[in-house]
């Protein structure tokens, strides 16, 4: 009876707030795994019950996960295992080892990192072995239980595959594939890439070992299916302590995700990438401006927050240049107009200055050429500018070639939100040519 009372009576917004920021950084950092893998119950059948022909069977398999960046691959293959080691069989007997091709760069390091996970660190010892394959086959071997009547099974997970491609001779894969194939050891090999053209990187010794097994994702959501991601992923679930909250909260969540101009900021964030991955970062930014005095999510937050996401960086570092430094900049793009983006010099922009400074009876913008110099060289650290050829050090620095690493719509855009910038200035960057 206390226990019900406990959690009908409502909390402090204080400690409601803090809840629901610590569920949602879970959610959105931790990358925390959904109950059962939206979207893709197909490919999340085919792959458990691979894997389980191997945890329990014996049977041994090979398997391709490919998509684009953020489609849920790695979400699919954490989801499989989850269900799988719920077996008490098959969390017992099971063996994963976790490679990538971005950190295991070659046969020798992979191959340590084998022997460091599947703890056989003392079996191997000092042995020198002669090729990979008699190390990989005295691992495998090590691996069987006691009566030496059955192996273990061992799980290959390849994360980055086609890297592994580019290893020589292409060993690994060809001596894992081979195992798998052989049915030496009950052996799943699980790549993992988002290259659809991999297996034209795969030698024919190492195909022909391949099961040719290929679970694609392709994610392509409809925006109304991205919206309503974005409310889910902001809603809270019904175990919340205090219901009365959870529910005014999923409320205002509800409200947020109809607002017109929540919808047309969604949009733009949705045209640039339909990788969901990629909006958390957007909601992280809204869910840290909700604070006691304002307990939900507004459209002004999500407004800011989406104007912060989609920051040119670069533009916003013109808004700390000198009024000299942006008239360097505003000359470099009348330059890149008349001359079509071929590079320019140090002399070309200074004298393209001075035809802005002819038409000038005041000498505010009168600098002597040591500081237009060291103006110069100031943009080319910012990395507003960059040397065509970095093998031209021996050119004075005057008539060395650079190239603006700026278009002409960053520029204006800053101009525009530059404080204090002189109107003849910015009437000079919007002019024509001189």
């Amino acid at each position: 009876m206390s226990k019900r009372k406990a959690k009908d009576a409502p909390l402090p917004v204080g400690e409601c707030i803090s809840q629901v920021q610590d569920i949602l950084r879970k959610r959105l950092c931790h990358q925390q795994l959904p109950d059962t893998p939206e979207g893709v119950e197909a490919q999340h059948k085919h792959l458990l019950g691979l894997l389980k022909r191997t945890a329990v069977h014996g049977e041994s398999n090979s398997v391709l996960i490919v998509g684009p960046r953020g489609s849920g691959k790695t979400m699919l293959l954490k989801c499989v295992l989850r269900d799988l080691l719920e077996e008490k069989e098959v969390e017992k007997n099971l063996l994963q080892v976790h490679l990538n091709g971005l950190l295991q760069t070659d046969d020798r390091i992979a191959l340590q990192e084998m022997t460091r996970q599947l703890h056989l660190e003392n079996v191997v010892g000092d042995k020198v072995f002669g090729s990979f394959a008699e190390n990989l086959c005295f691992l495998l071997e090590a691996l069987k239980k006691g009566d030496r009547s059955s192996s273990r099974p061992v799980l290959f997970v390849l994360d980055e595959f086609d890297l592994f491609a580019h290893h020589k001779n292409q060993t690994l894969l060809y001596n894992l594939f081979d195992v798998s194939q052989s049915a030496q050891a009950p052996v799943a090999v699980v790549g993992v890439t988002c290259r659809l053209d991999v297996l034209e990187l795969l030698e024919k010794r190492v195909k022909s070992r391949f099961s040719h097994r290929q679970i694609h994702l392709l994610s392509n959501p409809t925006f109304s299916q991205y919206l309503e991601r974005v409310q889910t992923q902001l809603s809270l679930q019904d175990d919340f302590p205090d219901e009365t909250f959870a529910q005014d909260w999923n409320a205002s969540v509800k409200t947020l995700c109809e607002d017109k101009s929540v919808q047309d900021a969604l949009q733009r964030h949705y045209n640039s990438s339909k990788n969901f991955r990629s909006n958390h970062m957007l909601l992280m930014l809204c869910l840290s401006r909700v604070s006691v005095a304002k307990p939900a999510i507004k459209p002004a937050d999500l407004l800011e927050a989406s104007r912060m996401c989609l920051i040119d960086a670069q533009a916003n570092m013109l808004h700390g240049l000198s009024i000299l430094e942006l008239c360097l900049i505003i000359a470099m793009k009348h330059l890149n107009d008349v001359y079509e983006g071929e590079p320019f010099n140090l002399q070309m922009v200074h004298n393209e200055f001075k035809k802005f400074l002819q038409r000038k009876s005041n000498s505010m913008y009168n600098f002597e050429q040591p500081v237009i110099m060291k103006a110069f060289e100031h943009l080319q650290q910012l990395e507003m500018i960059r040397p065509v050829d970095s093998s031209s050090v021996k050119t004075q620095r005057e008539y060395q070639l650079m190239r603006l690493m700026l278009d002409n719509t960053q520029v204006m855009e800053a101009l525009q939100k530059y404080p204090q910038c002189p109107t003849d200035v910015k009437q000079w960057a919007m002019s024509a040519y001189g």
